[in-house]
């Protein structure tokens, strides 16, 4: 059987996502339920799945993103903040059927000192279907105010990071075009 290739953050996420199922996960349910995740999705095969959860628990206590006391794992701050990123990696808004004719505007002014947390924005809009209207201007068609407020909960921002409803903005016959509205 051919395996799929492991992507970057698949590993982690499962992991992650068991632990934090029940906040804690003793190390003897932990490798038989991250097992069968794996093997659900045809991540990896018998020969090497205890070696491969091992190491990945392993680097998952050394990035402080688990902790471990007697074969118990928890998830730290960090962990968690790491779980919702990677299941934000893969969010998708459902769209409405109709446009409601309303234009999503997100303005961000983080400092230079920040670019890090400014380039994480801006990966995470992107990924979401945000579309640049300039450096630090973005827009979207769709209600999106939950998740906004998810962003500046794990960004820890707030007023650097602005959302506007909008309208009508001039010349959106390019974006319209762009989102599909036509």
């Amino acid at each position: 059987m051919r395996l799929r290739k492991l992507r970057k953050g698949d590993l982690q996420r499962i992991l992650l996502q068991t632990v934090g199922a029940v906040g804690f996960l003793a190390v003897a349910l932990f490798a038989p339920n991250a097992l069968q995740a794996l093997k659900k999705l045809g991540i990896i095969g018998k020969k090497r799945q205890k070696e491969v959860i091992t190491l990945a628990r392993k680097k998952l206590i050394k990035n402080k993103l688990l902790t471990e006391h007697k074969n118990v794992y928890k998830l730290t701050r960090k962990g968690e903040a790491k779980l919702r990123q990677l299941e934000l990696k893969d969010f998708k808004f459902k769209k409405p059927t109709r446009w409601d004719g309303k234009w999503r505007i997100l303005m961000f002014d983080i400092k230079e000192s920040q670019s890090g947390l400014r380039n994480k924005i801006r990966k995470t809009l992107i990924v979401i279907g945000f579309l640049r209207l300039q450096n630090s201007v973005w827009i979207y068609p769709y209600p999106c105010e939950n998740l906004i407020a998810l962003l500046k909960a794990d960004f820890q921002i707030g007023s650097e990071l602005l959302y506007i409803t909008a309208n009508s903005i001039e010349y959106d016959t390019e974006l319209r075009k762009s989102f599909g509205l036509y």
